[in-house]
């Protein structure tokens, strides 16, 4: 871009922009977003773009932008809502990922004819099941490989061709197994006629269950087999079979505390806003479900409570896997609670949320 082009645009910051909650964007040539950030202060966020050093992100941003845009919020959780939704909307090139922590991972559940359980770095909305996050790829890696292992559960490739045992006279083709894993008894084989798609689907239901917290037949199995270990005086066998053991109980236990957790996250949230602009978040398993400005009147008062209503009235399963299109927005969601505990003070149990708790509210 030339000198001229950024002296432009930084005059235009300086001239409108206002030290107040809000999202930019950043433009190309043809109007394309390359950009989106938030800050609690637009104005002196906007202007050190233009003060970034040579090399430096900010820098390169500036360096393709053709235009600077931005709106005000009423308040920081307000921008941090916008900012996610516009990067979903968008998805501008000089976004990384939004916010993802690289640590984090999913044990993932595909929704194939046939699924496989893996270790997903993101959630898409690919309709799978998202079970996490859990920290470290190398201890996602190894409860994957254990339940896997354990319910015989197939790790081919997507493009594997399966030959169910319900489909054999309909191929009327019998096939060896595909894999070592197959080969050596590890997998139910439905690549070649080793189970029928009930037989699967039943060990997919009790990966599903014990990843939900709801059994623990995984691990009872695998202490079987470390006690089978031990008395064969297998040592080192029963030794690895215990180590697994110990890695696949703390990825339980992580998910279920992660499940606690997003449980947790259901309220009515009030947050004050710049000139009175005060806004109410109904937020279920850390999703926000609702919002609007906060109510100031009789009428808008029962509106919300209605809406309250609704929104948690509703069924749901309980689950620690994270529904797809929800996810980001959960871990979103908590993080600001993390980083900002002093905010649950602004929140309203969904048990407490009644009429005159709402009303001071």
């Amino acid at each position: 871009m030339s000198a001229s082009r950024v002296e432009q645009l930084r005059e235009h910051v300086r001239a409108r922009a206002e030290n107040r909650p809000g999202v930019y964007r950043m433009s190309g040539p043809s109007g394309e977003v390359l950009y989106v950030g938030k800050s609690v202060r637009v104005r002196t966020r906007l202007l050190s773009y233009f003060r970034a050093p040579r090399g430096e992100k900010g820098a390169e941003i500036i360096g393709h932008a053709h235009g600077v845009e931005w709106e005000y919020t009423p308040s920081e959780f307000a921008a941090l809502l916008q900012e996610f939704r516009s990067i979903k909307r968008w998805r501008p090139p000089f976004n990384v990922e939004h916010k993802r922590d690289n640590l984090l991972c999913f044990l993932k559940l595909t929704r194939e004819p046939v699924p496989r359980l893996l270790v997903a770095s993101q959630v898409i909305n690919d309709g799978a099941e998202y079970f996490g996050p859990v920290r470290g790829r190398r201890r996602a890696s190894e409860a994957v490989r254990a339940v896997g292992d354990l319910l015989e559960l197939r790790d081919c490739s997507s493009d594997t061709p399966m030959r169910l045992a319900d489909q054999i006279e309909l191929f009327r083709v019998q096939e060896d197994p595909r894999c070592m894993r197959g080969q050596l008894g590890r997998c139910l084989s439905p690549c070649a006629g080793g189970c029928t798609r009930t037989e699967y689907e039943a060990r997919v239901a009790l990966a599903r269950d014990f990843l939900n917290g709801l059994t623990d037949q995984p691990l009872v199995l695998l202490r079987e087999r470390m006690a089978l270990a031990a008395r064969r005086l297998q040592f080192e066998h029963a030794a690895e079979l215990r180590d697994r053991s110990e890695s696949l109980e703390r990825v339980r236990d992580a998910l279920l505390q992660v499940g606690q957790f997003v449980e947790r996250l259901s309220f009515v949230y009030t947050v004050p806003g710049e000139a009175g602009e005060d806004r109410v978040y109904i937020i279920r398993r850390g999703s926000v479900r609702w919002e609007s400005a906060a109510p100031v009147s009789p009428e808008e008062r029962h509106v919300l409570e209605a809406k309250v209503r609704e929104v948690f009235e509703k069924p749901e399963p309980k689950m620690v896997g994270l529904r797809a299109h929800e996810a980001q927005e959960v871990l979103l969601v908590a993080k600001w609670f993390r980083l900002h505990p002093e905010e649950l003070e602004r929140t309203v149990p969904v048990a407490r949320a009644e009429p005159e708790v709402l009303a001071a509210s």
